[in-house]
């Protein structure tokens, strides 16, 4: 159990992570830094401190998610994450639940945490029957009063009081079952400043049932003295927007609009991104400081392609060069929209963590976020894990990721040259040449029938433990190719290392007009393919297969553009089986057989493309 271990860390300098075995992939979330808590660990939220330091809060508890006991701590690091103080309480654990805390810096240095408070301590509230039995829900962590706390030594200790702020009712908190006498609520989002006031988003919820909250809505509170304001309780609120209604889903959407994401553009326009239940996560663009805003829409990249997610956190951030960065986890669809427990089921698959790029243009309303195609940010080896409502700090010119699985958690440096890779793609048209152990170009339009095959990189091997068990290498490959088919007729060959047995792999032509790679180790099989319809007979078309060995997925990227499933599947990459070890097999590389079309050029890299690279070899033309 990894919670008593944590304790040995403690010392004189404060509390240190037991360093985490030497990770292979520093996207494999168990490589990071853990953070203080005692069980249940989530939202771990950082300010940077005048001081230096980084603050961090947390809710946690004893127990399990929305148990009594369930109060919020911060803890300090003065080493980017890799050690912390010992955890400061906000609120004792012995109190009523205090929870979901975000915190705000202003320019005195003093810091406002603020978070839900069950001050009237009740033990149960009105809720579905079913699935509540009896109508009764015992997790009470999610209502009562919006409350917040100070810190004038950089988060040292908190003040004694705590204060409640004011929030307008809106036509949700009427419509729940005690008519807004008590409210749902609570906040993921990240408090910020703008022309010198303070803004906290708030979720307000309509009701307890299926999927926990059955509906919610999203305001910002505004105060105009808060950034210079010493007496708390002359800090004035309003609640935004205008009106009787909060920021919800696009027209024809759902009841769930939860968990907004703030961030302000260039030209003073706010952006919110949030999450839903339609297999889609939703943003809109306000113009004038949050009064009012635009019609909801639902995310897409820049080429117009919707963007699927799931009803989990999905959080943007505008970074300190003026380009933004998205998290999210591209599966969802009409898979989880059509689905008759869509409420609950949507909560799955949060793992792995992919990441966007964005950057501004202009439009006649103002300024909007372009959206590039994703890349795996992070991932657990154990696909249930779920792994979420993470924060970005940007320190010494390098980025930080904070995320939890809700036990642990821990803070990532991500590889700055992936992040940049994100916001290149909209220029980059070099192709990549690392890793490349292979490289066919056409010869006067013909490309020969074989090559003597690479040699491709172990995916597991037996390690030097004493019981001789298995290393994961975290190994992969990717293999690259433009061809123009005639027909899309399944059993076309592309590249084929196969042994008679059929021990290696094949890129071929599959039924349905896809591409598809088989993977046989001579123990276990996998396969998956691109969706269908990106390949028209008679075109042109660059495909990018790519074979990721740490979080052990399949992905294709054709024509500069990630699979993501469509409307014919819920994901548009496939998981492999980490048992396989090797993909080498014959010494001779069969090349375009029964091919009824042209291959024009072929690649094989000894190691996983990232998206970016694979639109560069697309944009570099063969």
């Amino acid at each position: 159990m990894h919670k008593p271990l944590i304790l040995l860390g403690l010392c004189a300098a404060g509390w240190a992570a037991a360093p985490p075995a030497a990770p292979r992939d520093w996207r494999d979330i168990r490589a990071g830094f853990e953070i203080p808590d005692k069980t249940y660990s989530d939202q771990p939220y950082i300010v940077k401190t005048d001081d230096g330091a980084w603050l961090v809060c947390l809710t946690t508890g004893a127990g399990h998610e929305g148990q009594p006991g369930q109060h919020v701590i911060t803890a300090r690091s003065t080493d980017q994450g890799r050690t912390w103080s010992a955890p400061v309480e906000v609120e004792p654990p012995a109190g009523p639940e205090a929870s979901y805390a975000v915190m705000l810096k202003v320019p005195s240095g003093r810091i406002y945490i603020f978070y839900n408070h069950n001050t009237d301590n009740l033990r149960e509230v009105k809720a579905d029957d079913p699935p509540y039995k009896g109508g009764v829900c015992r997790r009470v962590d999610s209502l009562g009063y919006f409350v917040f706390k100070y810190s004038d030594d950089h988060g040292r200790s908190w003040s004694a009081k705590r204060y409640t702020i004011p929030v307008r009712e809106f036509e949700i908190d009427r419509q729940n079952p005690y008519q807004g006498k008590i409210r749902f609520f609570w906040n993921v989002g990240r408090p910020f400043a703008h022309q010198g006031a303070g803004y906290v988003p708030l979720h307000k919820v309509g009701g307890i049932g299926e999927g926990f909250f059955t509906s919610s809505e999203s305001v910002l509170l505004h105060s105009d003295n808060i950034l210079t304001e010493r007496d708390p309780e002359k800090i004035r609120w309003a609640t935004l927007p205008e009106g009787d209604i909060g920021i919800r889903t696009p027209p024809g959407g759902g009841p769930v609009a939860e968990e907004h994401s703030f961030s302000v553009l260039s030209d003073g326009s706010f952006f919110t991104v949030f999450r839903t239940i339609d297999g889609h996560a939703a943003f809109s663009y306000s113009r004038n400081a949050g009064r009012t805003w635009e019609t909801p829409q639902y995310m897409r990249y820049a080429d117009g392609r919707l963007m699927k997610h799931p009803r989990a956190a999905n959080f943007a951030w505008r970074c300190e060069n003026g380009k933004f960065l998205y998290w999210f986890h591209n599966h969802g669809g009409r898979f989880i929209r059509e689905h008759p427990q869509r409420r609950t089921i949507a909560y799955e698959d949060r793992n792995p963590v992919w990441l966007v790029g964005g950057e501004e243009a202009d439009t006649p309303q103002g300024k909007v976020i372009r959206w590039s195609q994703p890349e795996i940010l992070l991932y657990d080896d154990d696909p249930y894990i779920r792994m979420s409502y993470p924060d970005l700090v940007e320190d010494g010119g390098k980025y930080f990721f904070t995320e939890t699985q809700k036990d642990i958690a821990r803070v990532h440096e991500a590889d700055k040259s992936l992040i940049e890779g994100l916001w290149n793609q909209f220029r980059v048209k070099t192709a990549a040449r690392k890793g490349l152990i292979l490289d066919l170009p056409a010869k006067d339009g013909v490309m020969p029938n074989s090559a003597p095959a690479p040699n491709l990189p172990m995916l597991l091997a037996r390690s030097r433990r004493s019981d001789y068990g298995t290393e994961d290498l975290r190994a992969g490959f990717s293999i690259d190719f433009w061809l123009r088919l005639r027909s899309l007729k399944p059993g076309q060959m592309i590249a084929d290392n196969r042994t008679r047995e059929g021990k290696g792999f094949v890129v071929r032509t599959a039924p349905g007009g896809v591409i598809e790679m088989v993977m046989n180790d001579g123990r276990t099989e996998n396969r998956w393919d691109t969706d269908p319809g990106v390949l028209i007979a008679g075109q042109l078309h660059h495909v990018a297969v790519i074979v990721d060995g740490g979080p052990k997925i399949i992905s294709f990227v054709v024509d500069g553009k990630l699979c993501d499933g469509g409307d014919h599947r819920q994901f548009g990459w496939g998981r492999f089986s980490p048992n396989l070890r090797s993909l080498q097999g014959d010494k001779e590389l069969r090349i375009g057989q029964n091919l009824d079309g042209e291959l024009l050029r072929l690649r094989i890299y000894n190691r996983y493309l990232r998206t970016s690279e694979a639109i560069g070899n697309f944009r570099a033309g063969q």
